[in-house]
């Protein structure tokens, strides 16, 4: 399994399309992490500013038709999926809880 942080808004503009980021068409891959705390990080650095509900897709690596690479920064590893992450492979939505400031405290179950 797989995650990946993105805006609520995004993830839900085009329900009936595979999931296309920004970063596909301008980095040529999506990125993921492999873990919560990689992602809240992700969340923390990334999204802190960004208004609105974030979510975490849970991707099942092995239901992509796309190849997953691993690739370091620093010392850690990240999944990148070098195609559109198609919806049926994503197993599970999680909200993103954040603080006042928008720091990422945690993932909880959408209601």
């Amino acid at each position: 399994m797989i995650l990946h942080v993105v805006p609520l808004v995004e993830w839900s503009a085009r329900p009936d399309r595979p999931y296309r980021p920004p970063s596909l068409a301008a980095e040529g891959f999506v990125h993921c992490s492999a873990d919560e705390t990689s992602a809240l990080a992700v969340a923390d650095a990334r999204y802190r500013d960004v208004p609105g509900p974030l979510v975490v897709l849970c991707v099942e690596e092995s239901a992509l038709a796309a190849e997953v690479r691993w690739e370091g920064s620093g010392d850690v590893l990240f999944p990148h999926v070098y195609g559109p992450v198609e919806r049926t492979a994503v197993t599970a939505v999680l909200d993103v809880r954040r603080d006042a400031e928008g720091r990422a405290l945690g993932l909880a179950p959408r209601a």
